[in-house]
């Protein structure tokens, strides 16, 4: 068991930090660097169609004018396979699915099988596939807005320092690893022990990793091909014949390293299976997950409530005073940077230059925290120096380097402005900030609020005094939670003299301003 530890309110935020909050209808996952919220994401419990899911598809349609298939996945819309995802090796795993389908395959080890011929690379699509075929495909992209998934027939498997892919024996090294003699080192390691008709690319974290930890992620791999091998042989398209590993433990394979300091989980069972999780991947890591046990909500312990109301809403703020104007449209997402109420000595050119690179920071950080894609124009504020758009636009590069999504920015125009295309592969995280007017409900109707406190106060007696709760705490919006402790004589302690109980008062700030509930010490909502 993991025991839980308490946390100090006052504690500092260092490092990488991934905050999982276990609710009832999913999980909630927090990436934190050094406090600041850099990525979030919902994991539900039925999470089809993400990306790295493998299925046995169906071709629906087969359109030469666009090179393209349509495949039936399961999806309520057909997915779309073009012919250059299908890959080089094409007919050697459509011959292996096919001949697994009907009993010929009998083993998934690729040994003693016999590839056919890649497919040219300016070939047509009509040439190597027909319609109401069986075809094995990965999904590249989910589900996007109107659109079905993307999908590509080149299936690979990731792990935490190979990829696998099966129908090759090509042995690459990530391109980020500049070492030439540890790319040799490497390259000579797996070409020793992968099986034969298996390529693997070599992930950048392999880097200066032991052969023993390297032999033990391809057999991870190797048994996950095995494991697709034997639902794909009594498979019924559409079917997922391999799911990808959920939300949470892909941030940890793919970003797990001496920077990730903890790991905070509010479930213990899910805080246990992430402890082996942690272990298996990395030994000696696990001490990092940790079973929080605080007396706030996680989120607003962490200070990720806030982060995502100031984030995700159409005006940004900016640190100095400025801020960015966030508009998204069908084709592109345009975001105007302005100085606010900025001023300094230097002059306009200088304060330009400092509130522009302190906007591409928040720019990077937002992109990567909604999952932003597409084309993004940034309307940055004018430089006339050429020196200061040329430094502006290292700075974005430099915001931009750490985004995991393939991205492109290119130069400031003429006009100011720095275009940026980046990889979408799933829907655009969008939380609505905006709140009900807490006077007319969204109506338009006004009505008395003046008695709201007094409200509280009601339901508060009718708790002790009626049911007589043992223990009740009120949550409301901080505002309201400084009107309740203000002064010396203050209304809790006035509810202290009353009850002769202690009633605690805690600040959500992911509350409006007129919401409030009563929690018992479970923190379980007291139904009045």
């Amino acid at each position: 068991m993991i025991p839980k530890i308490p946390h100090d309110e006052n504690q500092a935020f260092v490092g990488l930090e991934l905050v999982v909050d276990a609710r009832k209808k999913g999980i909630w996952l927090a990436l934190l660097e050094d406090g600041k919220l850099i990525e979030l994401h919902e994991e539900r419990g039925k999470n089809e169609f993400a990306v790295g899911d493998i299925y046995l598809g169906k071709v629906r349609k087969v359109v030469p004018s666009l090179n393209a298939a349509f495949v039936d996945v399961g999806y309520e819309k057909d997915a779309f396979l073009h012919y250059l995802d299908l890959g080089p090796q094409f007919n050697s795993q459509n011959k292996f699915s096919k001949d697994t389908l009907r009993g010929k395959q009998n083993v998934p080890d690729l040994l003693y099988f016999k590839g056919e011929k890649d497919i040219p690379k300016e070939g047509k699509i009509n040439d190597v596939m027909s319609s109401s075929q069986p075809i094995l495909v990965q999904v590249a992209k989910e589900p996007i807005s109107s659109k079905g998934p993307r999908l590509c027939a080149e299936i690979t498997l990731a792990g935490r320092f190979l990829v696998l892919v099966p129908f090759s024996n090509k042995v690459s090294v990530s391109q980020k690893i500049k070492d030439s003699k540890e790319k040799d080192r490497l390259k000579e390691i797996l070409n020793s022990i992968k099986p034969k008709n298996f390529g693997v690319i070599i992930r950048t974290v392999a880097a200066n990793k032991k052969i023993e930890l390297l032999d033990q992620d391809l057999k991870n791999l190797l048994e996950k091909w095995k494991k697709m091998y034997s639902n794909l042989k009594d498979a019924k398209p559409p079917n997922r014949v391999l799911g990808e590993i959920d939300k949470t433990a892909s941030i940890l394979r793919d970003l797990l390293n001496a920077d990730f300091t903890n790991i905070h989980v509010n479930d213990a069972d899910l805080a246990e299976n992430l402890r082996d999780y942690v272990s298996g991947i990395a030994p000696g890591r696990e001490k990092i997950v940790k079973n929080y046990d605080g007396k706030l909500q996680m989120f607003e312990r962490f200070g990720i409530n806030k982060q995502i109301k100031t984030l995700f809403g159409k005006k940004v703020p900016l640190p100095s005073g400025g801020y960015l104007i966030i508009e998204h449209t069908e084709a592109m997402h345009v975001i105007d940077v302005n100085s606010g109420n900025r001023k300094g000595a230097d002059g306009q050119e200088s304060n330009a230059l400092a509130t522009n690179i302190e906007a591409a920071e928040e720019i990077a950080r937002v992109l990567q925290l909604r999952d932003m894609g597409g084309i993004i124009c940034i309307d940055f504020i004018d430089m006339h120096d050429r020196a200061n758009n040329k430094a502006l636009h290292e700075a974005v590069k430099k915001a931009m380097a750490r985004d995991r999504a393939k991205h492109n920015v290119l130069a400031p125009s003429r006009f100011g402005v720095v275009e940026i295309t980046r990889q979408r592969v799933r829907p655009e995280t969008d939380i609505n900030t905006s709140e009900t007017c807490p006077t007319c409900n969204g109506t338009g109707d006004v009505q008395a609020s003046i008695l709201f406190a007094e409200e509280i106060e009601s339901n508060l007696d009718y708790l002790m005094v009626e049911r007589k709760e043992k223990e009740v705490m009120l949550q409301v919006h901080p505002y309201l939670e400084s009107y309740f402790r203000r002064g010396l004589i203050s209304k809790r302690f006035k509810w202290f003299l009353k009850y002769k109980k202690w009633i605690r008062v805690q600040g959500i700030s992911a509350y409006h301003l007129l919401q409030y509930n009563f929690v018992n010490k479970n923190q379980e909502e007291i139904k009045l």
